[in-house]
């Protein structure tokens, strides 16, 4: 069993009981919370998958198995399905158990307006650095996005990011090479802002940003629409 894998596994096992939980009940979300991660996945994965053959990352084989699709470890596909199921779980669960702790309207507002116009300039700034355009260039789209739907989940979302940000820190650490002899996941630092937090490159954290809050929204409006 790979490192890769094992990571993968303690990231969910907990969510995945506990979303029997009865008052949670996480798992009636299942027919709107899958389709939503797997669509927000499949965006994901055509990326990543240039993102590799360009050599802006890659994957170290020490640390996952042999089977690989399209130069992407199995790995990493599972990455995309169960780190935002995880993600979500803690998110619904710190709602319902703390349905008051969030920011109002107007502070939300304003750190989105303020996420925009830092992410702009990150890219019109950094046009040559490949990881760093396409992760804030993302995370434009899912802000606008947001703001375009007027919704009020960014209030909760914003505090309980903070709480998914400890399990983030722990297996993105390990990914990157913290308290490992290598790194994971490798980075091309000629195409990223070389700015690492530990060794997590600070681009990661945009991009866990977008990709979970995606599928939160896609979920919200599948719940919606069913």
């Amino acid at each position: 069993m790979s490192l890769y894998f094992i990571l993968l596994v303690s990231s969910v096992a907990v969510p995945l009981i506990l979303s029997f939980d009865k008052k949670l009940q996480f798992w009636r979300q299942w027919k709107y919370l899958f389709p939503a991660i797997f669509t927000v996945a499949t965006v994901y994965i055509f990326f990543d998958v240039l993102m590799t053959k360009a050599g802006v990352w890659g994957f170290n084989p020490r640390y996952h198995s042999n089977l690989l699709f399209f130069k992407l470890p199995i790995e990493e596909w599972l990455f995309f399905i169960i780190i935002p199921y995880a993600s979500i779980f803690l998110h619904d669960a710190f709602v319902l158990y703390f349905p008051q702790i969030k920011l109002k309207n107007r502070v939300s507002k304003i750190i989105t307006v303020a996420l925009l116009f830092i992410s702009v300039l990150l890219v019109l700034f950094n046009l040559n650095k490949t990881y760093t355009t396409y992760i804030y260039s993302t995370l434009i789209v899912t802000l606008a996005i947001y703001l375009l739907s007027k919704s009020n989940s960014l209030n909760h979302f914003y505090i309980s990011f903070l709480l998914i940000l400890i399990p983030f820190l722990i297996v993105n650490g390990v990914l990157t090479g913290s308290f490992i002899e290598s790194e994971v996941v490798w980075y091309n630092n000629d195409e990223n802002l070389g700015i690492r937090f530990f060794t997590i490159p600070i681009e990661d954290f945009a991009y866990g940003f977008s990709m979970i809050f995606l599928s939160l929204m896609l979920r919200d409006k599948l719940k919606n629409v069913y």
